[in-house]
């Protein structure tokens, strides 16, 4: 799910292959998750690529970079900084320093695309962050700076290297995506404080998930639409399946395929390569690199270890 659409393609052409879209579009689905690395002679606009009425998140790991008119609101980042920037009816300045080797990630998304996703949490959403999404005024906003957290940092690092199986994909990157912006999107609350009844719901939708997820392994439903099915946004979905399980929904996916393939191969019945297939995976190497993080021996080798259980 991938598309490069043409005023993109235009703003990064002076970088060339600096710009790499991972995920998404945000004129067609409403998102996007893009990975920047590059050098520039001279200052580089960087405003040119943004949307219009389209709130976008930055982690910069590399590069000084500017959003934001000098003499009115503006941020500056420095590499380790985050941030967030909301860009209304008119174009909002931006630019990232000459000679610098640039590295960041951007999250884009439409407002209205995160208005359907998080109308059932607005009062959940940090008050600035609520604004901006549900506000009458399509003004550009530019919040301050802060540092990237630790798990913020782990989960860019992994972004380079999203599932092999196709069909989990656009669940783990939309997952991936959830996991930075939380930093800034909700209120922090004690999970001690919801009551029973939110706490007993919170857990039901979490089980009908599992259920969703063992259904198909080898096609397994987007986060919207095991939103959908659940009845709740894809964004709180996603908070409360990892509060409750202690895994992201893509780990807890690849934890029961790597299961099933296991019951597959314990049955004689199906051979590496047929089990692998039969959950999703077209690639023998990958999957037997999932397989041995998970089960902990190799799959060739698995019939023989029948005593071998998975601890999740």
């Amino acid at each position: 799910m991938i598309s490069r659409c043409a005023a993109e393609v235009d703003a990064w052409r002076e970088v060339k292959d600096g710009w790499r879209p991972l995920y998404g579009d945000v004129d067609q689905f409403g998102v996007a998750v893009e990975w920047h690395d590059f050098r520039t002679e001279r200052s580089f606009d960087w405003g040119r690529s943004f949307h219009p009425r389209s709130l976008e998140f930055c982690l910069n790991l590399q590069g000084h970079g500017a959003v934001g008119a000098v003499g009115r609101k503006q941020s500056d980042y420095v590499p380790g900084d985050s941030g967030y920037y909301a860009v209304g009816d008119e174009q909002l300045p931006a630019s990232r320093r000459a000679h610098d080797h640039h590295q960041f990630v951007t999250l884009e998304f439409s407002r209205k695309h995160l208005q359907k996703q998080l109308v059932q949490n607005e009062s959940d959403l940090e008050p600035e962050i609520r604004r901006v999404i549900f506000g009458d005024k399509n003004e550009n906003v530019v919040a301050p700076v802060r540092p990237m957290s630790i798990q913020q940092r782990n989960v860019v690092a992994t972004l380079a290297n999203p599932p092999v199986a196709k069909a989990a994909q656009i669940l783990w990157y939309q997952s991936k995506a959830l996991e930075l912006m939380a930093h800034f999107l909700f209120e922090p609350k004690d999970p001690e404080f919801f009551c029973m009844r939110q706490k007993r719901v919170a857990r039901d939708r979490v089980e009908r998930t599992k259920e969703l997820l063992a259904r198909d392994l080898a096609n397994p439903p987007t986060l919207e639409m095991l939103g959908q099915e659940v009845g709740c946004s894809p964004f709180y979905l996603s908070r409360i399946f990892s509060r409750e399980v202690g895994l992201t929904l893509p780990q807890y996916l690849r934890n029961i395929r790597m299961e099933r393939a296991a019951e597959l191969l314990r049955s004689g019945r199906f051979n590496v390569t047929e089990a692998a297939i039969e959950v999703g995976y077209s690639s023998l190497s990958h999957f037997s690199k999932a397989f041995c993080e998970t089960i902990g021996c190799c799959p060739v080798l698995y019939p023989a270890a029948k005593n071998v259980i998975l601890d999740r």
